[in-house]
Order: C-alpha cells, then structure tokens, then sequence
C-alpha cells in the first residue's frame, strides 16, 4: 500500500454516507503575473457524517496559497476566521491571520502551501450541532479532494487548536507536526458559563425580534475574554463621561465597533452553533502521538496555563509547552510583535529547515 493509500485510510468516514466529491484533482497554481504568491479558491461538495446530526451535504470552501510542491501546512483560526489568512496578488485583500502569514516569517507562501478552510457551520447554512470531530473529518476529506496525502504541519489558533488537536487524534498518520495555539483538549468550566451567557443574550435578542443587536451584544461580552485586563487598562484609561444624561465608559465606542463589525459578516446561527461546538469539545490527549507544540498566553481566562499543563502532560507523542507573555490576553497570536512568529519558527523549523 502506497503512503498516499495509507493516508486515505485513515479517514473516519461511515460507509453507509458514501461521500463524495467534485475536486478530485489537486488545482494547479500559476505564479501570478504582478509577482507575489500564488493563490487560488475552491469548494468541494461532501456528504460528511457528522457526530451528532447524521450523514449531511456540506459545501467546504478553501483557499490554497503558495508554490506547488511545497510541504503544505493547514492552519485554522478561531470562530470568526475564514479561509483567507493574508493578502496575496490574486487576494489583495487583508486576511485575518496576516499578523503571522507573510514573507519572511514561519508560514511563508513563498516556501510552504498554506491551506485554510471555512469552518462547517460559518456560512450559517448548517443549524445542527456542531462538533471538533466533525471540523477535524471535514478537514480529511478535504485533503481526499485536493489529493494531498500528507501535511507537513497543523497550525491552530483558538477553536482551530481544538480542531488540530482533533485531527492529529483522529488522522494522526497524515500529519507530521502540531502546533496548538491558545486552545486545550476540553472546555474550561470558566469559559464554557462564558459563553453561555454570551448565547443567552442572543436568544434574548431574538425574542425582541433584535437578532443583530443580541449578536452585537455577544461579541462585545466576548471581547473582554479575548482581550485581558491589562490590554483594556493600557487603550481605554480615562474617565467616565456623562452624555445624554447617561455615564458611558471609555471602552465602549470600541466595543460597539466589535460588535457591529460582527454582524455584519456572521450569521447568527453559525454563531451559535459554532460557540456550542467549543464548549462539547474534548480530545483524549493520550490518542495524540504526532510531536506537537502547545502555545499558551499567560493570563488567558479562556484557556488558563493550567489547561495547557494538563494538555501536555497527557499527549503521547514528544510535546513541548511555550508560553506567551503578552497584554492581548488570549488573541495575542493575532496582534503578534515577533515573539510569537519566533516561537512558530522554532515549533516548525525541522520541517521547513532548507
């Protein structure tokens, strides 16, 4: 049995769903005239059998960036992240994780194959329960449909880590590295009742015929997780003002701002769905064996260092634990100043070395 045969195996897919596909050859990337990395869209069409809510007709939408060839590394991002991680000369627009993509750094385009995919449940099409199991499957097939059999690495930040560490316990011979990011092998308590709430003010929302602005309310309860105490102090340290008769503190022009960029390009239900599927999250650490780096920001409520230990301590496979000092709080890897761009190098530097 070919590698490539080994690799397909392993993918965790009833028989009884008999998915299919319509890309089963890998896209050919051209360099693009005006230079700049290569990169191209795609969507493939899949019967997926999800954990929870069956056999169901899924649309994956992906983004692959950078030369054929090239060891090809998959990174996934946090709730709101999409497929698009940084501006190229076909997509000149800005991408979410442009703060650790781009020349010269660890995921650079110009020497890996970047891949990123919409999460299952983001375009809002899908109200079932979501799970990291189904994130990690759908990732596989994914990998089927563009005929690659192996990644050089998985990259997870947030509810991305999850996934990561989903597929590595789950695909583990099709992946040689695992780099998780600000994310655990379980919810924590904290941050479960967190986000809880955050759903609550959704539903309260709708009763009032508000779904945007319950929406707009859970992402601003949100921010403060994402961000830390010390983040808040350094950017909003001034006084309360009265206005219109109301005290209105510094924060929350910032805060309304969050909250209506949101809205305007999430749906509420993938919202919903995809913040339940953080919060039943849970991967066996044991059933990981593929070496990994675990990345923990000091003083994130939502993934305490506690949860990172315990994470390391448990996997199987060699792990290292690095930790992040910084006043981002928990999106620190978005808002990155070299450190974390360093530390990514290193967690990946035996497999893109020269």
């Amino acid at each position: 049995m070919s590698l490539e045969d080994r690799a397909l195996s392993s993918t965790v897919i009833p028989s009884a769903c008999d998915p299919q596909a319509d890309a089963a050859v890998p896209p050919s990337i051209a360099a693009p005239a005006g230079g700049g990395h290569p990169a191209v869209r795609g969507q493939v069409d899949v019967v997926l059998p999800m954990r929870h809510a069956g056999c169901r007709p899924l649309r994956l939408a992906y983004e692959l960036a950078g030369p054929e060839g090239a060891p090809v590394v998959l990174v996934s991002g946090g709730i709101s992240a999409s497929r698009h991680l940084a501006a190229s000369a076909t997509f000149p627009e800005r991408g979410w994780a442009g703060a650790v993509v781009g020349e010269g750094r660890a995921l650079d385009p110009a020497r890996l194959r970047l891949l990123a995919f919409d999460h299952v449940g983001a375009d809002g099409g899908l109200d079932a329960v979501i799970d990291t199991t189904d994130q990690a499957d759908a990732a596989a097939v994914l990998l089927d449909a563009l005929g690659i059999a192996r990644l050089r690495a998985f990259v997870g930040y947030s509810y991305g880590a999850a996934v990561a560490l989903q597929f590595a316990a789950r695909h583990g011979t099709r992946l040689e590295r695992l780099v998780a990011v600000s994310g655990a092998h379980r919810a924590h308590p904290w941050a479960a009742a967190w986000r809880a709430l955050q759903r609550r003010a959704v539903a309260l929302g709708e009763l009032q015929c508000a779904d945007g602005q319950g929406l707009a309310l859970a992402r601003q309860f949100a921010m403060l997780g994402y961000r830390s105490g010390d983040g808040f102090a350094e950017r909003f340290d001034a006084p309360a003002e009265v206005v219109n008769g109301r005290v209105r503190v510094a924060a929350e022009d910032y805060l309304d701002a969050a909250g209506a960029r949101f809205v305007a390009k999430t749906p509420v239900v993938a919202w919903q769905r995809l913040s339940e599927s953080l919060d039943i999250h849970r991967v066996d650490p044991a059933a990981i064996d593929v070496p990994a780096t675990v990345v923990a920001v000091e003083g994130d409520p939502l993934v305490p260092l506690s949860e990172a230990v315990a994470l390391v301590e448990g996997l199987a496979g060699p792990a290292r634990l690095r930790v992040l000092r910084s006043p981002h709080g928990h999106d620190a890897f978005l808002k990155d100043d070299g450190r974390f761009d360093a530390i990514l190098r290193d967690a990946l530097a035996a497999e893109v070395a020269a």
